[in-house]
């Protein structure tokens, strides 16, 4: 991948001309450049900003993290999406309590070893927060090697993660390496663009890049296709009480464990409501929803009402509008139905 030496250069100065200033690259300390990176992983950086203030704020340092109750860290998770980072997250916190000290570790390999850490993150931190010289290879940078050298490798594969690591590692600049796994990231996200076209004319690379030279860029780079989802189509069930909406925990192991969430089933044709021994009125349709998750799509009918009475199965609770605002982290997969469950509840 030799097109790639003649990058290095290029690309770090076209970095420092048109970086995005972000609050992890303002101050890069190794906690800040963590939180970021996870929060990152298949999540845009629009969408970071504010929870990266807002957990600061609540989480200023490891210590902090390690302690927090697990409904406030899923709390200030809401809507992120893949909340088994926030609880890697807080094991990683509490390794680095009790294995290091509280001291955030400096070594790759030491990183590398906290939970809910991979090779891609490990790279990060250790380059830009203690300037390693260790490659971070992220979909974005093996777009952008795909690209550059015109190799038509699926980068799915694990055979190619290796091979752009290996390069990368031949080239990464000494005095920057923080900074060139930054530039190869910001150029696929910016420039390098993966869905439409990309932005050629923009790019530091395009005198040298063979995708472009070549006219390559919609081939560039090779990924196998994905399966289908699996489509499950869900009843879910808004139940009220004097101003209050019912909410069940989900398990701790597998889709949005741990997490609150009304009530949902298989559409099945199961009187679901009377299996739970609750007394309710007739059920209206009270609304539609999907959600895509990775490997699967909920499609959701709300059906609501009123119960006849508070009691509540095991693990269930109620809560009324503050409750829902400041204590109960209610998953994405159900905001087709906020403004609904926040209608009802207005009322009271």
């Amino acid at each position: 991948m030799k097109e790639l030496e003649q990058l290095v250069i290029p690309l770090l100065v076209w970095y420092r001309e048109n970086a995005r200033v972000l609050p992890w690259r303002s101050d890069p300390t190794p906690y800040g450049v963590w939180i970021s990176e996870i929060m990152l992983q298949q999540t845009r950086v629009a969408a970071v900003l504010d929870y990266y203030r807002r957990f600061l704020e609540a989480a200023p340092a490891v210590a902090d993290l390690a302690a927090m109750p697990e409904d406030q860290l899923m709390k200030l998770w809401q809507g992120l999406g893949y909340y088994s980072r926030a609880r890697n997250l807080q094991k990683a916190a509490r390794q680095i309590m009790e294995t290091h000290g509280g001291v955030f570790p400096n070594t790759y390999e030491e990183i590398r070893a906290l939970s809910g850490v991979g090779d891609y993150t490990a790279g990060a931190i250790s380059s830009i927060a203690f300037h390693l010289p260790v490659p971070a290879v992220d979909g974005n940078v093996l777009r952008v090697a795909a690209r550059v050298c015109g190799d038509s490798s699926d980068i799915t594969t694990p055979a190619m993660k290796r091979k752009v690591t290996q390069a990368l590692a031949q080239i990464i600049p000494l005095e920057a390496p923080g900074d060139f796994n930054q530039a190869m990231m910001e150029l696929g996200a910016t420039v390098c663009l993966p869905n439409g076209a990309p932005l050629c004319e923009r790019c530091p690379a395009a005198p040298f890049c063979r995708a472009f030279q070549e006219g390559r860029t919609g081939e560039l780079p090779v990924k196998a296709a994905k399966k289908a989802r699996k489509v499950e189509v869900r009843t879910v069930y808004l139940l009220f009480c004097q101003g209050r909406v019912a909410l069940r925990r989900r398990g701790p192991r597998g889709l949005l464990a741990g997490l609150w969430e009304y009530p949902n089933e298989l559409a099945d044709g199961t009187d679901w409501p009377a299996s739970w021994g609750l007394d309710t009125v007739p059920l209206e349709r009270l609304g539609a929803g999907k959600h895509i998750f990775t490997h699967i799509e909920w499609h959701m009918t709300a059906m609501g009402g009123e119960l006849g009475s508070a009691d509540l199965p095991e693990g269930w609770v109620w809560a009324d509008r503050r409750e829902l605002r400041d204590i109960y982290a209610i998953p994405n997969a159900f905001q087709s139905f906020a403004q609904v469950v926040a209608d009802q509840l207005g009322r009271f």
